[in-house]
């Protein structure tokens, strides 16, 4: 075997790896995926996974236990007092779980932070803001954003939560955030578009 053959088996196996990589496959089936592709909430590990269209349709009537479909509905609120709810930062989403709890997550740069928000809290917020009542356990979230005067609060899918966290985390730059970070999550907001 020569040097060369070996060289290239190696670079040809870490182009494939990385062309592999940046295509994402449904976590159900392994077939590829389109950009816009759905999501199912895994209630097991907490994490949103990426399916194909066809695997989506089995879990469409939201009975299917561990999984849930993550629906598509964005709607801007006006804007909403969270004081309320004791958590202090100003980018922070809140997801109503299905045992009757609520969690506050906030991005930073080694991923999510998570609090634990007071039931009573929110159902009292949710009495003053009627579109709060009707969020999805788990896979929908009030996603608010205060920081920089910035005042923008959304229902929003918990995938579109889950890429913010991500865009934070990319763009994180020393301790402050840098000068990158914070135009993005700007312009993360400006593309939320409303959707039902």
């Amino acid at each position: 075997m020569s040097a060369a053959g070996a060289l290239g088996r190696v670079i040809r196996s870490a182009a494939d790896r990385a062309a592999t990589a940046e295509s994402e496959v449904c976590e159900l089936c392994a077939a590829r995926l389109a950009g816009e592709h759905a999501h199912l909430y895994d209630t097991g590990t907490a994490e949103p996974r990426c399916v194909c269209g066809p695997c989506s349709v089995l879990f469409a009537d939201d009975t299917a236990g561990r999984y849930r479909l993550v629906p598509r509905r964005r709607l801007r609120l006006p804007p909403v007092d969270t004081a309320v709810l004791g958590v202090p930062v100003g980018l922070v989403f809140f997801v109503p779980r299905s045992d009757g709890t609520v969690t506050a997550q906030g991005p930073s740069p080694a991923g999510a932070m998570r609090w634990e928000v007071d039931a009573a809290a929110w159902r009292q917020l949710a009495g003053t803001v009627p579109e709060l009542a009707s969020l999805a356990p788990d896979v929908e979230a009030l996603l608010v954003n205060t920081v920089r005067d910035f005042d923008a609060h959304w229902i929003v899918p918990v995938d579109d939560c889950y890429r913010m966290i991500a865009l934070v985390r990319r763009e994180w730059r020393g301790l402050s955030g840098g000068g990158r970070v914070w135009p993005a999550v700007e312009q993360f907001f400006k593309e939320l578009t409303e959707r039902s």
